[in-house]
């Protein structure tokens, strides 16, 4: 089920006459907020255009591709209310190329849309108001508050871990688990799965558990409206089909991922008992450092606990062979793992590569699990990787 409804006319927004200028420095703000969402190869031609919609002293801006939609807004002087719809990567990029101060864009004849700025003049073929789909609106209904700050982490935290196999339709997202006393999320592809939970965080308006499946398409988009707004708190809510998230005065709307996520809760190793712990830069650099040595189809590298030291070594028949050593404290038997280095450097990259973290392990055979070391740590993390034969 796609995001978009039917279209219902709409007199007053089909607008025959739509004039308004804008400072540039704004309209490329709320374009690049947008742009990313447009469709590049689409069969369907209007979706690769923005739907523009004047009204009031505001300049509302839509992109979609049927599985999800941004909307954002921008203060302009209205001359003419109205809508058009213009190709948004003709747009964006001239746009940009444009010297600051005030533009002025006006709807011609037959659709198309006049753009002024200083001695430039430039008119642009647009597509009928009429054919672009209707976007669903942000419900009544009162939204969840999250703390933006942790939807941040706990996105850079998982995000990596999420299938890129089209056919494993409920791991293509990341589950996100909000409880009245905290909110976690959780990514698997089947070779590996990382948790973060971030406990003593009281969400308003969540009584029990509510679980939530997340396509990757919109946490790449959350990540970036994150990434470029100062709003303490996304505003989420949902409908049967449809997720929407609010930051700032962006709107991102995005189709449910249907489907059971598996039962991560009993992939948690319970019994790894023997453990070394690390500092995360140094474990970093000596698995990169070994990795350009790694089969470089599956980058197996070994990690070895012996009397006192990790050692990580990888070889290969075309590039040859690399050991490194780390001293840390470890008195229990030998034991030899195999993992993707690009794994476990995809976990360490989501923390900064700071602290320490601690590896456990139960056997050569089982799965192993890294987290961080600090028992007084914002956010709880977990992540449970699957041996590899080697």
């Amino acid at each position: 089920m796609s995001i978009v409804e039917t279209e219902v006319e709409n007199p007053a927004a089909q607008g025959a006459a739509m004039e308004i200028t804008v400072s540039r420095q704004e309209l490329v703000r709320e374009l690049t907020a947008t742009q990313s969402v447009v469709e590049r190869k689409t069969t369907i031609p209007i979706l690769s255009n923005f739907l523009l919609e004047a009204d009031g002293d505001r300049l509302n801006i839509t992109a979609t591709d049927l599985d999800q939609a941004i909307r954002t807004s921008a203060a302009v002087k209205v001359k003419k209310p109205g809508s058009c719809t213009i190709p948004a990567r003709k747009l964006y990029d001239y746009i940009k190329l444009l010297p600051d101060g005030d533009i002025s864009i006006k709807l011609l004849e037959n659709h198309w849309v006049q753009i002024r700025s200083g001695r430039s003049n430039t008119k642009m073929v647009g597509m009928a108001r009429a054919n672009y789909p209707q976007v669903p609106e942000f419900p009544a209904v009162a939204a969840t508050a999250i703390p933006a700050a942790a939807f941040k982490t706990l996105i850079a935290r998982t995000i990596f871990a999420i299938s890129n196999e089209e056919s494993r339709y409920t791991l293509n997202g990341a589950l996100l688990v909000l409880k009245a006393e905290s909110i976690a999320m959780v990514a698997t592809d089947g070779h590996r799965l990382s948790f973060v939970e971030k406990p003593g965080e009281a969400l308003e308006g969540v009584s029990g558990e509510k679980r939530v499946l997340i396509p990757r398409k919109a946490l790449q988009e959350l990540q970036q409206l994150l990434a470029n707004s100062d709003a303490e708190k996304v505003e989420f809510a949902d409908d049967e089909h449809t997720l929407f998230f609010r930051v700032g005065h962006r709107t991102l709307s995005s189709r449910k991922l249907s489907g059971q996520f598996p039962n991560y809760e009993a992939v948690m190793p319970r019994d790894n008992t023997r453990f070394v712990v690390v500092r995360s830069s140094e474990l970093s650099s000596s698995i990169q450092r070994v990795a350009q040595f790694a089969d470089e189809r599956s980058g197996a590298i070994r990690l070895r606990l012996e009397s006192n030291e990790l050692k990580i070594s990888s070889s290969s028949t075309e590039s040859g062979e690399s050991e490194d050593t780390i001293d840390t404290p470890y008195s229990g038997e030998s034991i030899m793992v195999g993992f993707n280095s690009g794994y476990i450097l995809d976990f360490l990259k989501s923390l900064g590569n700071e602290g320490e973290v601690r590896l456990e392990f139960k056997d050569s055979q089982s799965a192993g699990q890294i987290r961080p070391e600090d028992p007084d740590a914002e956010y709880r993390s977990r992540y449970v990787l699957m041996p590899m034969r080697i």
